[in-house]
């Protein structure tokens, strides 16, 4: 009913409701610039169509060449730590959703050459295949009214890690190192686990839940979880003891 209402809702009414949500979310940046250019942004992605790339989306917004730099600063190289405006989005709408799981995940998203950061052939769950792709683990709160984002991650691969002059280049900061995707997803839940949200079951498929260090790492976080296994794991009641027997 309120999918339907927005809808029937004048433009105009549509655009000032977007703009106080995007000026809500955005008062954690901390420059009025930042401020600025993450409203046209989010005006661009949202109120027109065609290709979302920088270039047309100003374009189509009627702003001026100065404009571009700007935001491709703010876009690219801008010191904002882009997980404050996730938590100030997932705190705003997460009671308007019934939440009641939170979904683990990665995406692949297909990509050409080999410059983009963690871009390599490598399995896609999205392609179904083998493929030249970038891919990201994400966690996603659900409800009887929709979903929303709690964060996501790039995966890495320890060829990117290990390869100095390809990281610069890829502007990726020397802090990153190597994780795997159980280990991003539950950096991710551990995240989210300290906003002021509603805290619900994980579920994931066996790529998460075959991994021992993920399912101990979200129990110690007091997060309860259900998770696919596969066939091959065995499983063991908590009265189980494991000794090595004596020669």
């Amino acid at each position: 009913m309120e999918a339907a209402f927005v809808l029937e809702m004048p433009a105009v009414e549509v655009r000032d409701r977007l703009v106080g949500f995007v000026e809500e979310v955005a008062e954690r940046l901390p420059l009025r610039r930042q401020r600025e250019n993450a409203l046209l942004y989010v005006r661009g992605l949202i109120e027109h169509g065609g290709r979302k790339s920088l270039q047309p989306t100003l374009f189509r917004l009627e702003e001026t060449p100065a404009r571009y730099e700007s935001m491709q600063q703010f876009l690219a190289d801008s010191p904002w730590d882009p997980g404050l405006l996730v938590r100030a989005c997932a705190e705003r709408v997460a009671s308007e959703i019934g939440v009641s799981a939170w979904i683990v995940d990665d995406t692949g998203i297909v990509k050409d050459g080999k410059h983009s950061p963690g871009v390599k052939r490598q399995y896609s769950g999205t392609l179904g295949k083998i493929g030249n792709c970038q891919v990201t683990v994400s966690v996603h709160a659900v409800g009887e009214r929709g979903t929303l984002p709690l964060g996501w991650s790039l995966y890495l691969p320890e060829e990117w890690c290990d390869d100095l002059l390809r990281r610069r280049k890829a502007k990726i900061p020397d802090g990153v190192v190597f994780q795997t995707k159980p280990e991003l997803a539950a950096g991710l839940c551990e995240e989210a686990a300290g906003w002021e949200i509603p805290a619900a079951p994980i579920l994931a498929d066996s790529a998460y839940g075959d991994d021992t260090r993920f399912r101990t790492e979200v129990h110690a976080q007091g997060l309860e979880y259900v998770l696919a296994v596969s066939a091959q794991i065995s499983v063991y009641g908590p009265e189980t003891t494991f000794a090595v027997p004596q020669r």
